[in-house]
């Protein structure tokens, strides 16, 4: 759109202060229609005559902003009125708060100005319009709002009446060139969660648990005098004496600071986060009852398309988890976590959960949002930050991670058959591979760089977050592995890819001659789910004895650990992948279960047996790569697959592998055709099979295979 509008900012100076922006907006007629267009240096909320414009929190959301900072388009036909007033409150969010606490250093956007930009067409019933514009007759003042940050949390002061408005002042200097339509699903509110009990802790702590660890934020009502005040901490668990425990925000500070006016009064906050499952209440006003506080969800305002459910109910707490771990770390980004100093973009994170994620939820806009900012702040050397968007500072592009430039829009297009995001995202594919080409030892190989390895790995030496398997191995197999992806995108576009192919070809040869035998099980499990071994196997052999000689347990970490069942029950020891499904011990997908998870968590063992905290360093409670086993229920055991020359579930491959140690599981996909429904249940020690195809399928039961048309078969 053609922007006649200018950026306005405060002409004093409110410190940390949110202002709030006025415009009386002065209808002249009886109006058909009237829409605002907005987006701010921060974080913002809009309403008029009180009442809040649209439901998209912390608009206009998180993007590279100085290449791609999103504005928002709002229908205000019903709420106007001759003499309505329109505010928009300001705070800091991601555009001028800190970011990546644990380095300590300023946003380099913290000195700016928490400016805003809108603009108001009003259409008249007699066919005339009228532009209302940002510029000098608008009016700023603080709010009550006296500190927003999306670590630290809220201060807001309910007694704040301040009519003195100051006339805003135009920003010159601000350029409009960088402004781009909502792209990104909104982030809005969901699930509204009441009190699971209140206590008081061993430490004499008021704490309130609301039964599932979250993103989002508290919304209370309190009959209170004015002066008396709410504060209120976030955590996500206990520690081993039932105190409340948070040491694991680091310097986020997660707080609602709240003073009250008098009176019965409602509050929730507009312009911040938080990750928490409990809540103490460090101050509260006296007769306060748990009832009256609520957890609210906030995630990206996606549908909801998968389901996984079965006989075991560890399992189903597990699915659950990984879809919660989901919702709480899709709030606009894929963050690695949403309570400490830290909530970023890892690629590393998004790369290896992407298909459970677009299974689970209708993530396309999400991805595609998310993806076009992974390019723009790709260097031109094809070098892909480690955060998206980025905020820290530039290191080299470790394997694993970088390479979500290419297997995020390959996933993104087999699962929802659309060829725009490989069109989109094709040039930043072959960066990626570019980079790896200029940053490597060998001409064939990736070496010599600096990698997390196999991050988190149980085999790490003493002292180390890598695991054991080498750098090398781990960069040369993703070099592989993502050439061969850079060559499916180019023929699904009809491009020439002749030079990946002979590419990929000489990685494959340089790859077998430099690796020919397999250490570790990241090593062995990468060689097989890339096809990069010879024979697989001998390999796939060893993998499973490696596994059953240390207690039918794995050792992965990051980079194993989202292939590991793919690659065993591809290559003959299914039986062993449930092994390793249903392990209840230490490290394993039901540990966390077992010890009361109702996430997904960062570490195999973030509490221990004993109850005590692997770190508090880095033990986020709510990391939601390890739930990348999805796939694998949906995939492998339920066997709802893509095809690669009919993506998008055009056409199904559907290939169950069932386990006795279930007596029945069942996933359903809801894609464009339909929904298709696989379910097995064990009756009298033979599998029956219940399969619904909303399209053409080739069904694989056993040694048997059916081609089919949509429909409902039973096997």
């Amino acid at each position: 759109m053609k922007w006649q509008a200018k950026w306005i900012r405060p002409s004093v100076d409110f410190g940390k202060v949110n202002p709030v922006y006025r415009k009386k907006l002065n209808i002249k007629g009886k109006l058909s229609g009237a829409e605002l267009v907005i987006t701010a240096m921060g974080v913002y909320e809009a309403a008029i005559d009180g009442k809040r414009v649209g439901d998209f929190i912390l608009a206009p959301g998180w993007t590279s902003y100085s290449k791609r900072h999103q504005y928002q388009t709002y229908d205000i036909t019903d709420m106007l009125s001759n003499t309505s007033v329109l505010e928009v409150t300001v705070g800091e969010g991601w555009y001028r708060g800190r970011l990546a606490g644990w380095i300590k250093r300023e946003n380099e956007r913290a000195s700016i100005p928490p400016a805003i930009i809108a603009q108001i067409e009003l259409t008249y019933a007699d066919g005339s319009h009228e532009l209302i514009l940002t510029d000098k007759t608008w009016e700023a003042a603080e709010s009550p709002v006296l500190f927003s940050n999306i670590y630290d949390g809220e201060v807001y002061d309910a007694r704040h009446v301040d009519n003195t408005f100051y006339p805003a002042a135009e920003m010159a200097d601000a350029t409009t060139d960088n402004l781009i339509p909502q792209q990104g699903e909104k982030v809005t509110e969901h699930e509204h969660l009441k009190p699971l009990r209140a206590f008081v802790t061993p430490k004499g702590e008021k704490v309130i648990d609301f039964g599932q660890n979250l993103t989002g934020y508290v919304a209370f009502t309190v009959n209170a005098k004015a002066g008396e005040r709410v504060v209120i901490s976030c955590a996500e668990t206990l520690d081993a004496d039932g105190n409340f425990y948070n040491a694991n925000y680091r310097s986020a500070k997660s707080k609602i600071e709240y003073t009250c006016k008098d009176g019965v009064q409602f509050h929730k906050p507009s312009l911040t986060f938080f990750g928490f499952r409990y809540i103490r209440l460090d101050e509260v006003p006296s007769g306060w009852n748990a009832d009256d506080f609520t957890a609210i969800a906030l995630y990206s305002d996606m549908k909801r398309t998968g389901h996984l459910i079965c006989s075991d109910s560890r399992l189903n707490r597990l699915f659950d988890n990984i879809v919660w771990g989901q919702k709480s770390n899709f709030l606009d980004v894929p963050t690695d976590c949403p309570q400490r100093d830290e909530r970023l973009g890892w690629t590393g994170d998004a790369q290896v959960f992407c298909r459970t994620a677009t299974y689970n939820f209708d993530a396309k806009k999400f991805f595609e949002k998310w993806l076009a900012d992974l390019a723009a702040d790709q260097g031109e050397d094809g070098y892909v930050p480690h955060v998206v968007p980025d905020c820290l500072p530039k290191r080299e592009s470790s394997a694993a991670w970088g390479d979500a430039a290419v297997i995020c829009p390959w996933q993104v297009y087999l699962t929802y058959g659309d060829t725009e995001i490989l069109k989109n995202q094709f040039e930043s594919m072959k960066l990626r591979i570019k980079y790896i080409g200029g940053h490597t030892s060998d001409k064939y190989l990736w070496t010599g760089a600096k990698h997390f390895g196999d991050w988190l790995g149980l085999d790490s030496p003493e002292g180390s977050y890598k695991g054991s398997t080498r750098a090398d191995f781990i960069a040369s197999a993703y070099y592989a592995y993502t050439t061969s992806l850079v060559v499916k995108a180019g023929k699904a576009l009809g491009a020439d890819v002749s030079e990946y192919e002979a590419l990929y070809e000489n990685i494959l040869k340089a790859f077998r001659k430099a690796f020919s035998t397999y250490k570790t099980q990241t090593e062995h499990v990468l060689a097989l789910y890339f096809d990069l071994a010879e024979d697989k196997k001998p390999v796939a052999d060893s993998l499973a004895k490696m596994i059953r000689e240390n207690g039918n347990k794995l050792k992965t970490g990051f980079v194993g650990t989202p292939y590991l069942l793919h690659a065993l029950s591809d290559n003959g020891h299914a039986d062993v992948a449930y092994s390793l499904l249903l392990q209840d011990e230490f490290p394993s997908w039901l540990y966390s279960v077992k010890k009361g998870a109702t996430t997904i968590w960062e570490h195999w063992d973030g509490v221990k047996e004993d109850g005590s905290f692997w770190s508090t360093d880095m033990n986020s409670f709510n990391h939601y790569a390890y739930g990348s086993v999805g796939d694998w229920v949906y995939g492998v055991a339920a066997g709802i697959r893509t095809v690669e020359e009919h993506p998008g579930f055009e056409r199904v491959l559907i290939k169950p592998i069932p386990d006795e140690r279930l007596s029945w599981l069942c996933a359903e996909l809801e894609t464009k055709y339909g929904t298709i429904r696989s379910k097995w249940t064990y009756v009298d020690g033979r599998a029956r099979y219940e399969i619904d195809t909303p399209s053409p399928a080739t069904i694989v039961i056993g040694d048997k295979t059916y081609e089919v048309e949509k429909g409902s078969y039973i096997f």
